[in-house]
């Protein structure tokens, strides 16, 4: 608890802005010590992408008709966009499962006890989760590289497409934080982290081209948040699976992708501090 009795100890000033920042890195840099002392939450959370990258390569690369071409190679390429993507939107689950056991264990009570930003327990967990889930991308693109993955673009768009994810996934942890404030115990957090995000992951244009897909179902894809993100990534790396919908979201990846984000950030993360202040209360 070296890091939480350090808030106590800065003496505030430049207002709550700058008391916010300061609050958030002791808090972030608590998590990060934690996750260091426990490796083996990042170690299985490795495991799960990469099995995901040979599975979803080997098992269905040469059997899937991406633009014509039943290629494994290009399913390859086509593939990884949706496993980054995939990778940081399933770190909501870890995220609220960890702000749950906080919630179990009163280390809330002890933060509301400090002279500190409310927000800032959430804020720094959330920047905690970013900067492993930043480690988890780093080994994932190592792993693509050695089955095949290639890039096409400049070293600018490949950077601006991790940009993207990281952005995305830090916004998708905002969800996981309210359902960690939701419920009672770190397994339901898990649980209710899950269950949601596979219909989000798997209606989409992740590992199949949505053309194919009945067209109710193809309009909740081209225009879920997700698939955006995916379709993003594809452009700006290069890789084949351009949409040819006409859907606003998939003409406008990039944009689109940055949109919903912000747009989940500023949700969510007003709906997580007001379910912590209430629970703090």
């Amino acid at each position: 608890m070296s890091a939480v009795t350090d808030a106590v100890r800065v003496t505030p000033s430049g207002g709550r802005i700058g008391q916010s920042i300061r609050d958030s890195l002791v808090v972030a840099k608590r998590n990060l010590i934690r996750m260091i002392r426990i490796p083996e939450v990042v170690i299985f959370g490795l495991i799960q992408p990469i099995m995901f990258v040979v599975l979803f390569s080997y098992v269905f690369g040469g059997s899937m008709d991406i633009g014509g071409s039943t290629s494994p190679e290009v399913y390859r390429e086509f593939l990884m966009a949706g496993i980054f993507a995939q990778t940081v939107t399933f770190a909501t689950a870890g995220a609220g499962a960890g702000i749950a056991e906080d919630m179990h264990k009163g280390l809330v009570d002890r933060f509301r006890s400090l002279p500190m930003a409310r927000g800032a327990v959430l804020t720094g967990r959330t920047l905690a989760d970013l900067v492993q889930t930043a480690l988890t991308l780093l080994v994932l693109a190592v792993v693509a590289l050695l089955v095949g993955w290639r890039t096409h673009t400049s070293a600018g768009e490949v950077l601006g497409a991790f940009a993207l994810l990281l952005l995305t996934g830090y916004a998708f942890t905002w969800i996981g934080a309210v359902i960690g404030l939701s419920v009672r115990t770190p397994e339901a957090a898990t649980s209710g982290g899950l269950v949601w995000l596979f219909p989000v992951t798997f209606v989409s244009n992740a590992f199949v081209d949505s053309s194919n897909m009945t067209p109710w179902l193809r309009h909740i894809a081209d225009w879920n948040p997700f698939s955006a993100t995916v379709q993003a990534c594809r452009e700006l790396f290069g890789n084949p699976g351009v949409s040819t919908s006409d859907a606003w979201p998939m003409q406008h990846a990039v944009w689109a992708s940055l949109i919903y984000s912000v747009l989940i950030i500023a949700v969510f993360r007003t709906l997580a501090v007001r379910k912590y202040r209430s629970a703090a209360a």
